[in-house]
């Protein structure tokens, strides 16, 4: 029988708790979908298991294959170097394969349209509604690179226009893109927020969703996020399954 790698979801962590609690219930959506994986999680900072107190611990339980999977929907900073790093200082005897973060994916767009249904729009407004894009931005050019072009790849399904908007380290702010949209004539402006939990600046982004006619909840545990991440962790975890087939 082939060995499974541990699944260990990496999240940012965060000083409020409805960023660990949604979390939580994104890992527990998971494991229902999957129910033979095991499943870890490990934040990066302000909450507990600490990544390097997972990794520890399954080392010492005498785990050998690991997938690490950053709860992030770019590729910045914190993939390219806060995890590699973490990684890195893990116990030896274990084989970790870092596997890519969740966006962009097409599943991740049905995210945001559920979330906006949720919120009070139909399908049958598509033409008549601009949508803002609201991600948490970032200094890295090519994570601004990708909200950008699935802000275009999300206006071509039928939207009357889409705009990306940034609540951190570059502009447009959400509170720009609602009045761009409002000057191009939509009859309604929502506002999606491309954010996985709650927190500091899904916050900032709900502030500047004021003048909005809606505003999206968060991706959180909606079934396409759990379904992403079983993606991406089968992806990685092929190698390892093959070396010992």
């Amino acid at each position: 029988m082939r060995h499974q790698p541990v699944l260990l979801v990496i999240a940012h962590g965060s000083r409020d708790p409805r960023h660990a609690a949604t979390v939580h219930a994104l890992v527990r959506r998971v494991r229902a979908k999957r129910p033979g994986l095991r499943v870890e999680t490990g934040f990066l900072d302000f909450n507990i298991p600490s990544v390097n107190g997972v990794l520890e611990s399954l080392a010492a339980e005498g785990v050998r294959d690991v997938v690490a999977l950053p709860l992030l929907l770019t590729r910045a900073f914190h993939a390219k170097s806060d995890i590699p790093a973490v990684l890195r200082a893990a116990p030896r005897r274990l084989r970790i394969r870092q596997a890519e973060v969740l966006g962009p994916s097409p599943l991740l767009l049905s995210a945001l349209e559920r979330r906006l249904y949720e919120a009070g729009l139909t399908p049958a407004d598509k033409s008549s509604t601009g949508i803002v894009l609201a991600s948490a931005g970032s200094t890295d050019p090519e994570a601004l690179a990708v909200i950008a072009d699935l802000a275009r790849e999300w206006r071509h399904t039928g939207w009357r226009d889409v705009r990306p908007a940034f609540a951190s380290a570059s502009g447009p702010r959400t509170e720009d893109a609602v009045r761009a949209l409002r000057e191009l004539g939509c009859a309604r402006v929502a506002v999606a927020r491309y954010v996985l939990a709650p927190g500091f600046l899904p916050d900032r982004i709900a502030r500047g969703a004021a003048e909005a006619d809606v505003l999206a909840d968060v991706l959180g545990p909606a079934p396409e996020v759990a379904r992403v991440l079983l993606e991406r962790y089968d992806e990685a975890s092929l190698p390892a399954l093959a070396a010992v087939g």
